[in-house]
């Protein structure tokens, strides 16, 4: 008897099954990362006239020139997942570590045309464009990867202070002085704030490496 309803009673296991493991699909929330907004962040970090902002907060219109002395703007990112940071060569502090972690990120997505990589000096007036170049052959920075961008200091300091959100402002006599961070920013093909990592923490790094993977799924 049992095995004349064999075949029926598979099938009926297997539709169930189906069943249950749809219904959890449902009900599990797909994982995304969040959208950072200007009041989310510390906000030391960010310029007063947008501290207030809670939507709508996008990386800004930018023109700037690279290692090779190309003219780089936000165009060339459109449809891109992108790491951006801001250093300058001749930092003995957490710049080397920031580097160091940057290449690893170049070594992991190399062969990954959609991530990208952006690091921008605030020391425009110390790194050239000769200087950037000297920089990035010494330490082996992919050029179809990863823009080093140098130009002008008050457009260097908006995009840290209004867009990316992750400097912080000195007093000095110099104009658009600014405090780096080590943060890592991870910006979506829609110009949007994903993700802050420590730059000097492996720990962070993995999770950003795991991030930008969960982030491609949703693009």
């Amino acid at each position: 008897m049992l095995k004349k309803y064999r075949f029926f009673i598979l099938t009926m296991l297997t539709i169930s099954l189906v069943a249950v493991v749809s219904f959890y699909s449902v009900l599990t929330p797909e994982k995304k990362l969040p959208i950072y907004q200007p009041s989310m962040v510390k906000f030391q970090l960010v310029d007063s006239t947008i501290q207030h902002v809670k939507r709508f907060h996008k990386i800004s219109d930018f023109k700037l020139v690279n290692q090779n002395n190309n003219i780089v703007t936000n165009d060339f990112y459109d449809g891109k997942i992108y790491v951006a940071d801001f250093f300058f060569t001749t930092c003995p502090g957490i710049c080397p570590i920031m580097k160091e972690n940057m290449i690893d990120l170049q070594n992991e997505f190399i062969y990954d045309d959609q991530i990208m990589l952006l690091s921008h000096t605030v020391t425009p007036e110390i790194d050239s464009v000769s200087v950037l170049k000297d920089y990035s052959i010494e330490n082996g920075v992919l050029d179809s990867k990863w823009n080093l961008v140098t130009g002008d200091k008050k457009q260097i300091y908006n995009l840290a202070r209004k867009s990316y959100l992750v400097a912080e402002d000195i007093e000095s006599e110099l104009k658009y002085d600014m405090i780096h961070t080590e943060n890592f920013v991870l910006i979506d093909p829609l110009r949007r704030i994903r993700g802050f990592y420590d730059g000097t923490n492996d720990d962070s790094i993995d999770k950003l490496i795991e991030d930008i993977y969960l982030l491609k799924q949703e693009f």
